[in-house]
């Protein structure tokens, strides 16, 4: 199932960059994933849940965007929606030859959001009573 090594992924490189930002924690990694992208969805929650163990982003919750596939026609230059399976026939003129997939391919990170660590404490010289 490739959908571990794509959760995995995903908790290694938002890891990375909470860590660099001095992150406490992360809640929520949002994703946009094309619809031909070959990922079940309910199988990659589950794989991220399993992959956020014992990490930043534990207890995170995964939003996945899905992104529909379209293409267009480079001899008549329509536009149409896919599907799946893809039908990658133009319905404006028929060309199969000159078609361009547009969308429906992506697999990457939209957002994320997490906490930030607290900051510097505030510095005050002790009045002259004090000391």
């Amino acid at each position: 199932m490739h959908e571990m090594s794509i959760a995995m992924a995903v908790v290694g490189q938002v890891e990375e960059a909470a860590q660099a930002a001095g992150a406490t924690a992360v809640t929520e990694v949002r994703l946009q994933v094309g619809e031909l992208a070959g990922v079940v969805p309910d199988a990659l929650s589950f794989c991220f849940e399993l992959a956020c163990a014992g990490t930043l982003l534990e207890g995170a919750e995964l939003t996945a965007q899905k992104v529909a596939a379209r293409a267009r026609c480079g001899s008549c230059t329509r536009e149409w929606p896919v599907g799946v399976p893809p039908d990658l026939c133009c319905p404006g003129c028929g060309g199969a030859t000159a078609v361009e997939l547009l969308s429906g391919r992506e697999l990457q990170i939209a957002g994320v959001r997490w906490e930030d660590g607290p900051g510097p404490a505030p510095h005050r010289e002790p009045i002259p009573e004090e000391a």
